[in-house]
């Protein structure tokens, strides 16, 4: 009975330990963080990482941590109208896409209505992210764009890896 459990023990065991070998080989460290890393469409290099690298002052932290506050809590108030905003726009563009025959007009006009609340929510993004460098010191600013240069670059270098590993 015991080499039975043994072998029932093996056939569990074995597939489980494969399997999480596989996934950590596969995700490495960062795997939360999906293909893009720190090269989103946020803004490269935008975040508090770099923000703690510039060695900011009390009072400037202070300052970013209440602009934060402030965007979550305006991001927190229009959360349900910009979330209903977007599934109207899905649910016509799905209306016209199953629709018996294509009325090129209407796609257009949705079109510009999305692209204008997209641009809408960049510019917005731009504006917090001045009003956050508006608070560094000019020599804070030069580190900033030094660290984002970087950035910049180690981003354009795993895409060109992403790009020639698809050929």
């Amino acid at each position: 009975m015991k080499t039975a459990k043994k072998l029932v023990l093996a056939a569990v065991v074995l597939p489980l330990t494969l399997g999480t070998a596989s996934a950590l080989a596969y995700g490495g460290k960062n795997h939360h963080r999906g293909p893009n890393d720190d090269c989103g469409i946020s803004g490269i290099g935008f975040e508090r990482g770099m923000m703690r690298q510039l060695d900011l002052t009390s009072d400037q932290q202070e300052k970013l941590r209440a602009m934060r506050g402030a965007g979550k809590n305006n991001f927190k108030g229009n959360y349900e109208a910009m979330r209903a905003e977007m599934q109207a726009h899905r649910d016509q563009m799905h209306a016209l896409m199953l629709a018996d025959d294509f009325d090129k007009a209407a796609a257009n006009e949705l079109a510009k209505q999305m692209v204008e609340q997209q641009s809408e929510r960049r510019v917005q993004m731009m504006e917090r992210q001045h009003q956050m460098l508006s608070i560094l010191t000019p020599e804070q600013k030069a580190k900033f764009v030094e660290m984002h240069n970087q950035r910049v670059g180690e981003c354009d270098y795993r895409m060109k890896n992403r790009m020639n590993a698809d050929k």
